[in-house]
């Protein structure tokens, strides 16, 4: 490595340091100074944006958006409050259940800020200490991620694998995610059962409670949904979010059995016989066009709002997303592509006897970068081409997940400001957070049995 490449190298750090510290729209905006520092400056070539990913993105995010603006999205937060509060006493291993199937469902966690007060309420109603089910049901809501068919990260690594011939779909990717990401959620639900003090054994609580104020806003008002009504085009909205899932999902089962349902059009290689070869529609554009027409039947059918679509969070954090995916992965694919000799002589050895280690590569980078989708556009690439076999990396693939390390992302600080208790907390200093146990667990049983299942079936 030389000394112009570290500093280049310091440079797209420095990039992502200072981005991750505005936060939101910055971390991909203030990736665009080190990208024009980088080509400007030093004179690298730039790589090229993701756009078929953010394409993916939009689609998804619209399509999500619009179900929220017709108020689906409210029918299912009381769906997951009802199951909630007929099991109080099983709370901590429900609430990360309910946040980690809402993600996995509309492809963002950012769907969970509604929930997460009822968490809290029904914890401190019960008796039982909020930090439990409020700090794994946070790290769940993320987790999710990589286990949503529609989600930036999943469609990020099906679009690379296929690109480096890795023939994967988002039925393939989930397979592997969802029970390696279940099996991890459930591990740290059980480390978290017991989890600190008893509420009350615990002081500092017991120190609120004596508070007259305190006990009043701690215990003096309900959070719940179950008062508001939900229509029937909510519920519809719903149901045409969930048969566009389905039809996605149709397309990627067919193709693994065997009966590619995809149209097929011709393209500019000619066989033996001088015909046309035809390729099957990629999946990526499958769920662009079944993305966008549920979208539309929703305004038509469901009566959305598209303007109330647009202000709402689903929405908003979507095309936050995009931003930073274009920003960061743009950023980085410059770098790299700029140094990829270089890259593969000093870490081809590494990853040559010990391919799994690339793990530890995907979660540093996370703590860095507060996007799952991000960190596989960044990343990917740059694994494949140092020879690593695509099943290792779809089992590894929960590893991406890491910005709970430093906990600035806006569902954990969301969640310490629901919990009235005030047991759940960023801690004096600083990485001795309530998010920092469940985080680790969680990844690092996803990441372990993720890779097992792909050594058994693949």
């Amino acid at each position: 490595m030389t000394f112009l490449m570290i500093i280049e190298l310091l440079v797209v750090l420095l990039a992502l340091y200072v981005g991750s510290r505005y936060g939101s729209l910055a971390l991909g905006a203030i990736s665009g100074i080190g990208l024009a520092i980088l080509v400007f400056g030093f004179g690298l070539k730039p790589g090229n944006p993701p756009t078929d990913v953010i394409y993916i993105i939009i689609a998804a995010v619209t399509c999500a958006g619009v179900m929220q603006a017709a108020g689906g999205m409210d029918w299912l937060i009381q769906v997951a409050e009802r199951l909630l509060r007929k099991h109080p006493d099983h709370i901590t291993f429900y609430a990360p259940l309910c946040t980690f199937f809402l993600t996995v469902l509309v492809g963002t966690g950012h769907v969970v800020y509604t929930l997460m007060p009822i968490i809290c309420d029904i914890a401190l109603k019960k008796g039982i200490r909020p930090e439990r089910p409020c700090g794994v049901a946070s790290i769940a809501s993320q987790v999710g991620i990589t286990c949503s068919p529609i989600a930036a990260a999943v469609a990020s690594f099906v679009v690379i694998s296929n690109a480096n011939g890795f023939n994967v779909n988002n039925l393939q990717v989930i397979a592997i995610t969802i029970p390696a990401c279940l099996c991890g959620l459930i591990a740290a639900a059980a480390c978290s059962y017991k989890r600190g003090k008893d509420l009350d054994k615990d002081p500092e609580f017991l120190k609120r409670c004596a508070d007259p104020e305190l006990n009043a806003y701690m215990y003096g008002e309900t959070a719940t949904t179950l008062n508001k009504k939900i229509d029937k085009k909510a519920k519809l909205s719903v149901y045409i979010f969930l048969c566009a899932i389905g039809v996605i999902v149709l397309f990627s089962l067919c193709q693994i059995l065997g009966f590619d349902i995809r149209p097929r059009f011709a393209t500019d290689t000619l066989d033996a016989a001088g015909n046309p070869v035809m390729k099957p529609l990629a999946m990526n554009i499958i769920i662009q066009i079944v993305m966008i027409a549920a979208a539309a039947f929703m305004i038509i059918f469901a009566k959305a709002n598209p303007k109330k679509a647009v202000g709402g969070a689903v929405w908003q954090s979507g095309m936050v997303a995009v931003v930073a995916i274009y920003g960061i992965a743009w950023l980085a694919d410059t770098f790299f592509g700029n140094y990829m000799p270089q890259l593969q002589g000093g870490l081809s050895g590494i990853v040559s006897r010990y391919p799994w280690a690339i793990a530890f590569a995907f979660f540093m980078v996370s703590v860095l970068i507060n996007s799952q989708g991000a960190v596989v556009v960044a990343m990917l690439p740059l694994a494949y081409s140092l020879g690593i076999p695509g099943p290792v990396l779809l089992g590894v693939l929960p590893s991406v997940y890491g910005y709970f390390f430093i906990p600035n992302y806006p569902s954990d600080i969301a969640t310490v400001n629901f919990d009235r208790s005030g047991t759940t907390v960023i801690g004096k200093y600083l990485l001795n957070h309530s998010f920092m146990m469940p985080g680790m667990v969680s990844v690092v049983t996803s990441t372990i049995v993720g890779y097992l299942l792909t050594m058994l079936i693949y």
